[in-house]
C-alpha cells in the first residue's frame, strides 16, 4: 500500500513538473535564402535583446555591410554613447553554407585571431521581408535578438507583425527593448 501511494506521488508530482516546465522550442530556422548582395547598407537598430557588447549604446544604433571582392562582409556597427561620442567596431562577416544561405558568422576580434572558431559568433537571418527592408536576426539559442530596419523608424503595423512571428519562433519579447523613437505608437 505504502509503496503504491509512494508510486502514485510520484506520478503526480512528476505529471504536474511535465505542465510547469517551458514548452522546449524547436531548432531556430532562417530564411529560406539571402540575396547577399541585396542585403548589403545600413541598417538602422529598431529593437534588441540588452547585450554586455552593446551596454554603452543610448541611441542611433545602426550597421553597415559592405561585400567585399574575396565574398566575405566587412560589418561595422556604430552608436551614440550617453556623452554623445559614437562608439565603432569593425569586423568581418561569412556566409556558412552554399549560396543564398542565410546562415553567417561575424567576428569582431583582429583578422590574425580568425583562424580560431571561438572569435566568430552565429548571425543567422531569421526573418526577412521581401523588400529587405525589415529583418530579425539571431542565433540558435536565441539569446541574442536584433530586428533591423533600413530606414532609423519602422512603420508600427510591419513591426508588430514581426514580432508576432518572433513569439511564434519561440522568443521571449519580454526581454526585446526599442530603440528610442523607432517605432511610433500605433
Amino acid at each position: 500500500m505504502l509503496k503504491s501511494f509512494c508510486l502514485s506521488w510520484a506520478l503526480l508530482l512528476a505529471a504536474v513538473g511535465a505542465l510547469a516546465a517551458p514548452p522546449i522550442a524547436a531548432p531556430l530556422q532562417t530564411v529560406p535564402t539571402l540575396d547577399l548582395p541585396r542585403y548589403m547598407g545600413t541598417w538602422h537598430e529598431v529593437a534588441k535583446y540588452p547585450n554586455r557588447f552593446q551596454r554603452d549604446c543610448v541611441a542611433d544604433t545602426s550597421a553597415d555591410y559592405q561585400l567585399q571582392p574575396n565574398g566575405t562582409v566587412r560589418v561595422v556597427n556604430r552608436c551614440r554613447q550617453a556623452d554623445g561620442r559614437f562608439k565603432e567596431a569593425v569586423g568581418q562577416a561569412r556566409a556558412v553554407g552554399g549560396p543564398g544561405t542565410a546562415t553567417l558568422e561575424v567576428r569582431f576580434a583582429p583578422a590574425w585571431l580568425a583562424w580560431l572558431p571561438a572569435v566568430w559568433g552565429d548571425y543567422w537571418v531569421i526573418d526577412l521581408d521581401p523588400a529587405y527592408r525589415l529583418v530579425a536576426v539571431s542565433e540558435p539559442q536565441r539569446e541574442y535578438l536584433w530586428v533591423l530596419s533600413r530606414t532609423p523608424t519602422v512603420a508600427p503595423e510591419a513591426y508588430h507583425a514581426l514580432r508576432q512571428r518572433l513569439a511564434q519562433q519561440g522568443f521571449d519579447l519580454s526581454r526585446l527593448v526599442e530603440a528610442p523613437g523607432a517605432v511610433p505608437p500605433r
